[in-house]
C-alpha cells in the first residue's frame, strides 16, 4: 500500500464516544444558572427536543434548496432555542456550548490512536480530517489529544473538512471531491490517499468512490482492509 497522506474521522476514531453523565439533567440547570443568572426555561430533555426541531426545519430548508446532506450551525440552533445565551460576551457563548455539549457525551483519545499519528508524523506524512462536526469539535479534539501527547496543529488545514463550516457533510460526495482536489493540489494522487474511519456509509463507500484507499476502524475486522489502530499501524509499517 502506498500512503502519501491519510485522512481521519473524527468520532469513533480518533475520539472515542462515551455515555452522557449520570446526572446531565441535573448539571444543565446548574449551567444555566451559572452562565444566565435563572434557571433554564427548558430541562435538559425539552431542550435537545426543541433543538431537534430547529435541525429538522434548517435541513428540509437546505434540502428544498438541493443539498443532499446537509449540516447547520450547532451555536445557532441552540441561539434560537435560549435566545437569551445571545446576550453574553462571545467567550461566555463559547464556554456555554462546549460545557453544554459535556453533558451529551464524553470524549477521549481512542486507544492506539497516538502511537500510529505519531509514527505518521515522524515520517512527514500529510494528515487531515474529514468530520461531520461543529465547533466544539475542535475544542475536543485539543482536549482529548493533548495529554497524549497530540496536537490538532499536526493535521492540514487545507486537507480538513469541518462540515459546520460548509454546510453539508458526509457522505456527500462533495467532501472528497474537494479534499481529492486539494490533495492533487500537493501533488498527491487520491489512490495515494487513505480514508480512515469507522463507518462505512459515511467514511469508506464515499472514499472509494472517489478512488481513494481506505481503512474502517473496528473492534472485528471483516477483511484486510479493516481492524484497529494497532492493526492499521502494522499495515502502514509493513508498506513502508
Amino acid at each position: 500500500m502506498s500512503v502519501r497522506a491519510v485522512v481521519f474521522d473524527v468520532y469513533k476514531t480518533l475520539l472515542d464516544v462515551g455515555p452522557a453523565p449520570a446526572d446531565a439533567a441535573a448539571r444543565w440547570v446548574e449551567l444555566a444558572r451559572a452562565a444566565l443568572g435563572a434557571p433554564p426555561r427548558h430541562g435538559l430533555a425539552e431542550f435537545l427536543a426543541a433543538t431537534e426541531t430547529v435541525i429538522a426545519r434548517e435541513h428540509a430548508a437546505a434540502r428544498a434548496a438541493g443539498i443532499a446532506f446537509p449540516e447547520v450551525y450547532w451555536p445557532d440552533v441552540v441561539r434560537e432555542v435560549l435566545p437569551e445565551l445571545a446576550a453574553l460576551p462571545d467567550a461566555a457563548q463559547e464556554a456555554f456550548l462546549l460545557r453544554q455539549k459535556a453533558l451529551l457525551h464524553t470524549v477521549g483519545p481512542m486507544p492506539g490512536a497516538a502511537e500510529a499519528l505519531g509514527w505518521l508524523r515522524q515520517r512527514g506524512v500529510p494528515l487531515g480530517i474529514a468530520s461531520n462536526a461543529q465547533p466544539y469539535t475542535l475544542h475536543e479534539l485539543t482536549r482529548a489529544l493533548g495529554p497524549a501527547g497530540l496536537d490538532l496543529a499536526w493535521f492540514a488545514p487545507d486537507l480538513c473538512f469541518w462540515s459546520f463550516a460548509h454546510g453539508f457533510s458526509k457522505p456527500d460526495p462533495h467532501v472528497f471531491r474537494l479534499l481529492t482536489a486539494r490533495l492533487r493540489a500537493r501533488g498527491i494522487a487520491a489512490a495515494d490517499t487513505l480514508m480512515v474511519g469507522d463507518r462505512l456509509d459515511n467514511d469508506i463507500a464515499p472514499a472509494r468512490a472517489q478512488g481513494w484507499r481506505t481503512w474502517r476502524l473496528s473492534a472485528m475486522p471483516a477483511d484486510a482492509e479493516s481492524g484497529d489502530w494497532r492493526a492499521l499501524r502494522a499495515l502502514l509499517e509493513r508498506s513502508g
